[in-house]
């Protein structure tokens, strides 16, 4: 397996190693995300996928490894550092907090407000309410393209399970991503909103945002992604098209059940 185009890399993960007491969920593994791109992360159960993402996004710091997001190493960085550098993730379970309101959870997502400084608050008052006027019409604007804005005001923990996906991918859009790294964002999802689903990251990744995705609905993976990468017991197994995936003898075998 080959890393081709290098120097359109935003992402590219090395020799990662992930181990738990005795087992080793992830061993050797690399992958890499080309600008502009939707790629893949595909294997079976217990393949070391959400792991691997964990590791991406330094949720757990890897055994060893290095990650390079736009240039630059961010392994040695906290996870909310990563997220400052442009690099985000959504959780297989979205993770929502259920007694704010949509709205509320929008703008929490923001990054460096002035207001996040009292001192800033007494003596820059008028840009403090010009940025949260601001931060509001976007996080409306995001909901509105997403068809959440109707349940603005409403508690977040009322929203169905696909409605908080689509919070939980929204929220990420308030930080002005490079990269968003999706966990299943189909999984437990109804079809109608899968087709919706797919259409924003679609329209997102056209305005300039690349994504990872993590997915085992294979049709939403096969119609979504340029390049698709397999995992099987935190290791590398495949990569290549969605043709040469689905062509893949040992991906057949291992993943797909042929």
């Amino acid at each position: 397996m080959t890393i081709d185009q290098t120097d359109n890399l935003l992402l590219k993960a090395s020799h990662l190693y992930k181990s738990f007491g005795g087992l080793r969920a992830v061993n050797d593994a690399y992958i890499s995300v080309q600008s502009g791109s939707i790629t893949g992360l595909i294997g079976p159960n217990g393949a070391g996928k959400t792991t691997l993402f964990n590791l991406l996004s330094n949720f757990i710091r890897p055994d060893q490894g290095e990650v390079i997001f736009d240039g630059s190493p961010i392994h040695p960085l906290a996870s909310h550092e990563i997220a400052l550098q442009g690099c985000v993730r959504t959780f297989q379970v979205a993770r929502v907090l259920s007694r704010l309101t949509v709205l509320e959870n929008m703008l929490l997502a923001t990054q460096k407000q002035t207001g996040e400084n009292l001192i800033q608050v007494w003596l820059k008052h008028k840009q403090v309410k010009q940025e949260e006027r601001e931060n509001k019409e976007k996080a409306l604007s995001i909901l509105e393209s997403v068809g959440l804005v109707t349940k603005a005001h409403d508690y977040a923990g009322a929203l169905s399970g696909g409605q908080r996906k689509l919070l939980e991918i929204a929220r990420a859009l308030m930080t002005c991503p490079k990269l968003i790294l999706l966990d299943e964002p189909a999984a437990g999802v109804n079809p109608t909103l899968i087709r919706q689903i797919c259409e924003h990251i679609v329209n997102w990744n056209e305005q300039g945002i690349s994504f990872l995705i993590i997915e085992h609905n294979m049709d939403v993976i096969m119609s979504l992604c340029s390049h698709i990468w397999v995992l099987a017991e935190g290791t590398n197994l495949a990569d290549g098209t969605p043709e040469e995936i689905q062509n893949n003898s040992s991906v057949l075998e291992a993943y797909l059940g042929d």
